[in-house]
């Protein structure tokens, strides 16, 4: 029976092989368009749109010209495409700017031009572009009280698309008659393309009732403005049928699917069963973490459902309720909320990380747990309980030197979760 004497390593080469599956130069160069009669023009938004652009511009055979937007710290050099940087999660001016300039980019074109959109997580705070009678403000308003709520992503993109000139189909409507191809990186549980960043260049087809509902079910406290356009008929977004997307092309490129296949390879290279759970599981963090602790346990003491030596694995995107004023994203509250509940349960050892090298606002993807964090907190006077009813995931972690920050990766397919039990 093989024996993983460091957990942490073995933890961080599933990472990597999991991100390495999503890799924008190998994933771009399968999947590029046919070249146009007219001109290639590179749109695209996100937290790894900068090196799916690089990629792009040395796969690409032809001349081309374009712009992205990508988040403060993530860019990457390109010859022929400028790269732009502006805020997330929240908007910021540099954001309204670069919506501007992606727009402007798209106009005047012709049926005989191309429009190549690299999209992916992330692109709904880079792309702020309110309606017309809101402000920069206003979006910002939207974009705090849904990272607040606990609201899935789908539920908070069907509400951002109804507030912007540009999310919701809008960008791929200005490029018409052109054709657009869009290469989609999803961060999104279930890979809907037309969610990721709110789907700039693709339509889906809920509603300004269903954003309205959507509001109503989260409580969320919009700005009257807002709410008052919401109400309106004028912030209807374009439909999946809309006559002007009927040359356009999708392309999922990269998943949650694909990275979790890899990081399960990487362990059954070294020895060790590998389980995938889901690559779409979404709710609260905590509540989330608790339910894996509770399998992690079960298979330290029963064996069962699944025989240790395993690695469960598992993806998607949970959400934190803010209750609290401190630091830390979802995949730190998850993995504390984990902590506490496989204490003492010898021999289980975890990583928890968002593949795009940022959990929430902070430096780290994520971190690293066992079961013996909680003791040493308990070591340095310092309750988890505590911390995680303060949502201050970041600080617990920090205190222990746990914190895992590999950097940006330069893709993005959401939340990655390794449950080592041996």
């Amino acid at each position: 029976m093989p024996t993983i004497t460091d957990p942490r390593r073995f933890l961080e080469a599933l990472f990597t092989s999991a991100v390495a599956a999503a890799d924008p130069e190998k994933v771009i160069a399968a999947n590029l368009p046919a070249r146009p009669k007219g001109r290639t023009v590179v749109v695209g938004a996100g937290k790894g749109a900068a090196q799916m652009a690089a990629a792009f511009e040395r796969h690409w055979d032809g001349p081309l010209s374009g712009v992205i937007v990508t988040r403060y710290g993530y860019a990457a050099p390109c010859e022929t495409i400028e790269v732009l940087e502006a805020s997330h999660p929240l908007p910021d001016e540099n954001g309204l700017l670069a919506s501007k300039r992606l727009l402007a980019e798209v106009g005047g074109l012709t049926a005989d031009d191309l429009v190549v959109a690299l999209v992916c997580g992330g692109g709904s705070a880079l792309l702020p572009s309110p309606p017309p009678g809101l402000t920069l403000e206003d979006e910002i308003a939207v974009n705090r009280a849904l990272l607040a709520s606990g609201a899935p992503i789908s539920a908070m993109n069907a509400v951002r698309k109804h507030v912007s000139m540009i999310k919701g189909g809008r960008l791929a409507a200005a490029a018409y008659p052109a054709k657009v191809v869009s290469l989609i990186v999803s961060d999104i549980p279930g890979d809907d393309p037309a969610l990721v960043a709110s789907g700039p260049t693709l339509a889906d087809a809920s509603t300004r009732e269903d954003a309205l509902t959507l509001i109503e079910r989260y409580s969320l406290n919009l700005p009257a403005k807002v709410m008052a356009w919401i109400n309106s008929p004028e912030s209807a977004a374009p439909s999946p049928d809309d006559p002007r997307f009927a040359r356009n092309e999708v392309r999922l490129i990269a998943s949650a699917s694909v990275s979790l296949e890899a990081a399960a390879a990487e362990a059954r290279a070294a020895g060790i069963d590998a389980i995938i759970l889901s690559d779409a599981i979404e709710g609260e963090a905590r509540d989330v973490g608790g339910v894996h602790a509770a399998i992690a346990r079960e298979v330290v003491g029963r064996g069962r459902p699944f025989t240790k030596p395993v690695v469960v694995l598992s993806g998607g995107e949970t959400t934190v309720t803010i209750r609290g004023k401190g630091k830390g994203g979802r995949n730190s509250e998850f993995l504390l909320a984990l902590a506490l509940g496989i204490d003492g349960a010898k021999g289980v050892s975890a990583l928890a990380a968002d593949t795009d090298g940022i959990d929430g606002s902070e430096d780290n993807a994520g971190a690293f747990a066992d079961d013996t964090t909680i003791a040493r907190l308990a070591a340095q006077r310092l309750d988890a309980a505590t911390f995680l009813q303060k949502n201050d995931s970041w600080s617990a972690f920090d205190a222990l030197g746990d914190l895992f920050k590999p950097g940006p990766t330069g893709t993005n397919v959401n939340d990655f979760r390794a449950i080592l039990v041996q």
